[in-house]
């Protein structure tokens, strides 16, 4: 039988009773408990508190560390022993033995705080650069996370009578420098699917840094890596919600749909508008090894969720699904003498480039370009002021907006845009840019900030509520 590869994520680890019950077990015994491999991330908040608030930025241990804060550090050190033993005591009526996973991890996060009053103590004679040191700590710090769930995790599922194992690849207390394939080949030598249930750290240790690669979006990658090494017939990615064709929270649960079918196309698109499916990097490595990822909300476990498949395209013109990003600006830059001129481009996207900055989408006429980037973009205003000293002759001026995208696999619709512009006009809506490629699979309108919620409810109405096709 040919096993799958499935990741739970931080919001619904915290309630692995209910995960347990939904989809670990299931009501499955014997050997239908097995031929499944499990990656699990930390529970919710946990790597907030470790590195920094992936929403607010508020630092964590890590912010407070890079930012030489002694008492900052340690306090969210102290924070983040009761957070950890605060979920230990949650899980105590589903079989989890609290005294010994207090230890467990009492252990890890003396060694974290050991560690990092070593580092202090070195980089007060001047010689370490925070350079040579920052990156391995955001490293080991991340990692404590996900093997306080995986830890935890194995100890319930034995108790409740599953043959779990502790897959960790933390690389805690290693010195060995190898590679990403290697250390997870390493990590399963000797384990048995058929028999055993391998409960996986979301972190991996190996020689380039998974943090400094991927930064929060490893545990994703992990399973993709583990996906394609093992030879899974399926990746299925278990969350606290469907994905369906517009927020339920916004829409209404009554008014959105679970998509069912889309490809790795439409995933891409996701992933470019901040939608958590999965991490286009690691959807690539399974898009090309031909491994389907089924996304699946864990509390809904007999609904078969949305399957991402590499040749999926829709029988019939419709709209997979309305999203957006509320977080965006807009650099224009309008330069009489653009017109004609080659390479105009190029120069602007250099600059972004040079500053690490990655936009979203593009659109121009014969002397304006617009770029749309994420406003917490890192030395987005440095970039800027490059632009204007490279550019001599252009002016240049930012706007705080939205995008709204609407997306699917086959949107061939006739009168396409001629409905959604008027969705938008009966919703009071000006729309201050369109992006449109001519496969079609992404069609994006620029709002104003305060009008963006508005429009992703038109359009979703007009295209998914009133269905597809008239």
């Amino acid at each position: 039988m040919a096993h799958t590869v499935e990741k739970i994520g931080g919001t619904s680890m915290s309630r692995f009773g209910e995960v347990m019950d939904n989809v670990i077990v299931a009501g499955r015994s014997g050997s239908a408990l097995y031929n499944r491999i499990f990656v699990v991330s930390a529970y919710s908040g946990i790597t907030n508190i470790l590195l920094e608030d992936k929403k607010t930025g508020e630092p964590g241990i890590y912010g407070h560390f890079a930012a030489d804060n002694e008492a900052g550090w340690r306090a969210a050190l102290a924070k983040t022993r009761v957070m950890m033993k605060d979920y230990n005591r949650s899980f105590e009526s589903i079989g989890l033995n609290v005294a010994e996973a207090d230890e467990f991890i009492t252990k890890r996060l003396d060694g974290i705080e050991a560690s990092l009053e070593n580092l202090m103590n070195l980089r007060k004679f001047g010689h370490f650069h925070p350079g040579d040191y920052l990156p391995a700590t955001r490293e080991f710090l991340a990692a404590v996370g996900e093997v306080h769930s995986a830890y935890n995790s194995v100890q319930i599922l034995k108790a409740n009578g599953v043959n779990a194992r502790l897959v960790d690849l933390s690389g805690w207390e290693s010195t060995k420098s190898v590679t990403l394939d290697e250390a997870i080949l390493d990590g399963f030598n000797g384990v048995d699917v058929t028999r055993e249930l391998p409960i996986v750290t979301g972190y991996v240790k190996f020689d380039s840094g998974i943090m400094k690669r991927f930064d929060r979006g490893y545990s994703e990658i992990t399973f993709a890596k583990i996906a394609v090494l093992t030879g899974a017939s399926e990746g299925i990615i278990h969350k606290e919600f469907h994905l369906s064709t517009g927020d339920p929270k916004l829409m209404g649960v009554d008014n959105v749909e679970i998509i069912g079918n889309t490809n790795f196309d439409i995933a891409d698109q996701l992933s470019d508008m901040g939608m958590e499916a999965i991490h286009s990097k690691a959807a690539k490595e399974m898009e090309h090894k031909n491994i389907p990822i089924r996304v699946k909300n864990a509390f809904d476990p007999m609904n078969p969720g949305t399957l991402i498949s590499r040749d999926y395209v829709s029988p019939t013109p419709r709209v997979e699904m309305i999203c957006g990003r509320n977080d965006m600006i807009g650099i224009e830059v309008y330069d009489a003498e653009m017109v004609g001129e080659a390479g105009y481009d190029y120069r602007l996207t250099r600059h972004l480039s040079d500053f690490g900055i990655n936009y979203i989408a593009k659109t121009t006429n014969a002397n304006t370009i617009t770029h749309f980037v994420p406003k917490k973009s890192k030395k987005l205003a440095q970039c800027i002021e490059a632009m204007k000293k490279d550019f001599a002759t252009a002016e240049i001026k930012t706007v705080e907006l939205g995008i709204v995208s609407v997306i699917g696999t086959n949107m061939r619709i006739p009168g396409f845009l001629a409905r959604a512009a008027k969705a938008l006009y009966e919703a009071e809506i000006n729309v201050l840019g369109l992006d449109q490629t001519l496969r079609q699979v992404n069609i994006q309108f620029m709002v104003a900030s305060e009008c963006f919620e508005k429009a992703l409810k038109a359009l979703h109405h007009e295209f998914v509520e009133k269905k597809y096709v008239k």
